[in-house]
């Protein structure tokens, strides 16, 4: 008879340390989305100077350069505003949507349109999706747990892996 509250406690012990479904989401959720980042700013210089012919769009090395160095700035700027939209009018979940589907729309149009116009737009919905995106998506794994709970610390580290 005593062996029955043992297996209850056991199996509460393993239910309080296991983390939310949602932790494992936003987890691949972030880690597909730095996927994206880091793969564009590997590959978008050799993509602008290699020649049209080839593939690319034949752009000299300095203004590929400017290009870059554009977009990456811009990735690290605009989760401000980002950030204060949603605090003020979106909402962080809604921000995180539109972050997605925006970066998505980006990585598309990159892929789709082998041209400067489509670089042009393909890079600025990558930015303003970043901006949306990248400020929220930490907060809400926060937003998982309890403010005294054990786990957040585990939970964190988990979703770091992902970056």
């Amino acid at each position: 008879m005593s062996a029955l509250p043992e297996t209850q406690t056991l199996q509460n012990q393993r239910t309080k340390m296991k983390h939310p479904p949602g932790l494992y989401l936003l987890f691949f959720t972030e880690l597909w989305e730095r996927f994206s980042y880091y793969g564009m700013r590997a590959i978008l210089v050799l993509y602008l100077t290699t020649e049209l012919v080839s593939g690319g769009l034949g752009i000299k090395p300095s203004v590929a350069m400017t290009i870059y160095g554009f977009f990456t700035g811009a990735v690290y700027f605009t989760p401000l505003v980002g950030g204060y939209l949603s605090d003020r009018v979106l909402g962080r979940r809604l921000a995180i949507t539109i972050g997605g589907i925006t970066m998505a729309l980006g990585n598309i149009i990159l892929f789709a349109i082998n041209n400067q116009t489509g670089l042009y737009i393909g890079l600025l919905l990558l930015i303003i999706g970043n901006g949306f995106f990248k400020p929220n998506i930490s907060t809400l794994v926060g937003e998982l747990y309890a403010p005294n709970d054990k786990r957040k610390d585990a939970a964190f580290t988990i979703f770091y892996m992902g970056l």
